[in-house]
């Protein structure tokens, strides 16, 4: 086996795991808040990280900090707003929604470099609108609170894709993915304390399902994607990403029992195509050239 099929073998492993995250956390919301699920997933992932790696992780710089700090909070705000939407409305329509972060990012870039967004781009906002309208129609499950706040936590995700290249060559990819989760940690406990409560006791099964959510989906996958990642192209790892809102559609159904319905299952696709539309698009010229007039 070539180097390259192991580490896309690898990724399709990672992204089996994440695909089922959306079930296992629609388990464990049914005895815990969001704010306490993110603070013990988060905090037991930073207290792992300091065990085992503490002498890789320091010295950090100030500037470090502040970097990486600012990166947490996109991704804690990102967390808070799919789990706590976890509780409004399905895995299935939850994994699809967020799996849209992926066509913000170049709308983002535009934003941020100024520069015009690409007609491959355009056109997969525009698949992966019809998609979303389709999964969140009347005929379906229409769309509610918990698609909404889904559909702030792609946005916010695709922040945070943007955010990660400006910081990630400032420390290495273990004392970011720490300062990540330590930022969560800190925060989510934060207001747990503040607006929520500390759970007295927890069932059997629900601490199991936390261990998973930390130990399979959080340090394992962080580790594995950060190593194995970049034997492989960006574009063909995307494309294997896609896989996710697969993978939890079709466990939502034979765990939770959920069903998204023909206008469902079709909207999934178009999400699912338009993300590709868009990844795919600068190999094929007509539309990988600039949606507008080029410039003098």
């Amino acid at each position: 086996m070539s180097v390259k099929s192991r580490a896309e073998g690898v990724l399709i492993g990672l992204t089996v795991i994440w695909g089922s995250t959306f079930v296992i956390g629609k388990i464990v919301l049914q005895n815990m808040s969001p704010l306490q699920m993110i603070a013990f997933r988060f905090t037991i992932s930073s207290v792992f990280f300091l065990v085992f790696f503490s002498r890789r992780l320091f010295p950090l710089n100030r500037r470090q900090i502040l970097r990486g700090g600012i990166l947490g909070i996109f991704l804690f705000l990102g967390f808070l707003a799919q789990t706590v939407g976890l509780t409004l409305t399905t895995a299935s329509k939850s994994a699809f929604i967020t799996g849209m972060s992926v066509v913000f990012v170049p709308l983002l870039q535009v934003i941020i470099e100024r520069r015009a967004p690409k007609v491959g781009n355009i056109a997969g906002v525009a698949v992966v609108s019809a998609g979303l309208w389709l999964l969140t129609s009347p005929s379906g499950s229409s769309f509610n609170a918990g698609d909404a706040l889904t559909l702030l936590c792609a946005l916010l995700f695709a922040i945070y894709i943007v955010y990660i290249d400006v910081v990630a060559h400032d420390m290495s990819a273990m004392q970011l993915t720490f300062l990540q989760m330590a930022t969560n940690a800190i925060l989510a406990l934060g207001a747990m304390l503040a607006f929520d409560a500390v759970p007295s006791r927890l069932p059997a099964g629900t601490l199991v399902a936390v261990l998973y959510l930390t130990v399979f989906a959080t340090i394992l996958t962080t580790f594995l994607q950060t190593r194995f990642q970049k034997e492989t192209t960006p574009t063909r790892a995307a494309i294997i990403f896609t896989i996710e809102p697969v993978v939890a559609s079709v466990s939502a159904a034979i765990v939770l029992g959920e069903q998204v319905g023909l206008g469902g299952a079709v909207g999934g696709g178009l999400i699912i195509g338009g993300v590709l539309l868009s990844e795919l698009s600068e190999g094929i010229p007509l539309l990988n050239r600039a949606f507008g007039p080029a410039d003098p």
